[in-house]
């Protein structure tokens, strides 16, 4: 089983990622581009989205060599429009209640991208109520609990109880789920685990339910053609402690693929505008991204198959056993 899904995992995040970078330019920020982000979620976050496509693909080191220099140009190519961090530091000093700041940081950070002045700011505002008090949904609190422990901020963080208060950590009835809330438990495991990294962070109880029902919903969203969510869901899988990896799923997202490394989100037509394909589906391709390095690091470092049980290796620093 783990052949196929390496080779195929590889294809299909090499494939993603040239897709990224050569279309990068599409997702520069307008000229004009202050620190206050009229509109945030047009260019700014899908900035932060490819530059953690980079920084995962390269802290597996499980990608061939022209994959890792994409990965690095396209975190180059992030950060130059980010100023070289000083938009990021503006955001946050002058708007100190949000969190994306740190949270974008956080993906430079992880591959030695530092911002002397933006570090000293998060270090201050980790030690005020008024930061700690944020109101967010238990998920996003994870967000930026593992973005602080990337970016190695000290923040004082119970993970047990952050864990308790998603609808992940109730192991609801799987039948209830929808839509939305599948995209929360999405981020819920990759926060705790640290996209892959730590998959000791889930609690034995969650891991075990996820490797019950993730294929269950894989096969629901995969029915109705949600790529995007179906190869996030493919993600939480491969940070199990017993990986979740099954590679007709993977056949099936390297058929949907184009040839030019484009994910469709859903099944819907794809537009024939190059830029209007990019902002239409340049997030399922840093998800397919991340998915293929994270199921070929899982895979190469000999993890075992489903049911044949993983070794234990305890309740690390990245939350509860």
């Amino acid at each position: 089983m783990t052949a196929p899904v390496t080779s195929i995992a590889h294809q299909v995040a090499a494939r993603a990622l040239g897709w990224l970078h050569t279309h990068r330019e599409f997702g520069a920020l307008p000229p004009d581009t202050t620190a206050d982000l009229g509109d945030p979620n047009s260019v700014y976050k899908p900035l932060g989205e490819t530059a953690l496509a980079g920084s995962l693909v390269l802290r597996e080191s499980a990608a061939g060599s022209a994959e890792m220099q994409a990965a690095r140009e396209l975190l180059d190519f992030s950060w130059v429009q980010l100023r070289e961090g000083d938009m990021l530091y503006e955001r946050q000093l002058r708007h100190q209640l949000m969190t994306d700041p740190l949270e974008t940081y956080a993906h430079f950070a992880r591959s030695g991208y530092r911002h002397e002045g933006m570090e000293r700011l998060l270090r201050h505002n980790a030690g005020l109520r008024s930061v700690r008090a944020i109101e967010h949904m238990p998920n996003r609190k994870l967000a930026v609990a593992n973005a602080a422990r990337v970016a190695r901020i000290d923040y004082d963080v119970d993970w047990m109880r952050l864990t308790q208060a998603t609808w992940l950590g109730a192991t609801p009835e799987p039948w209830a789920i929808d839509w939305m809330t599948a995209y929360s438990v999405t981020h819920t495991v990759f926060h705790l685990t640290d996209w892959g990294a730590r998959p000791e962070g889930l609690p034995r109880q969650i891991s075990r339910y996820l490797s019950t029902w993730v294929p269950v919903w894989i096969d629901i969203w995969r029915e109705v053609a949600q790529w995007d969510l179906l190869a996030e869901l493919m993600i939480v899988g491969c940070c199990l402690r017993e990986p979740v990896c099954d590679p007709e799923n993977w056949a099936l997202l390297a058929e949907v693929q184009h040839e030019d490394g484009l994910l469709p989100r859903d099944g819907e037509p794809v537009a024939e505008d190059p830029e209007q394909r990019f902002n239409d589906h340049q997030h399922t391709a840093v998800v397919a991204a991340v998915a293929g390095t994270i199921a070929v690091s899982r895979t190469l470092a000999g993890t075992p198959a489903p049911g044949t049980g993983a070794p234990d290796r305890g309740a690390g620093p990245g939350g509860p056993a």
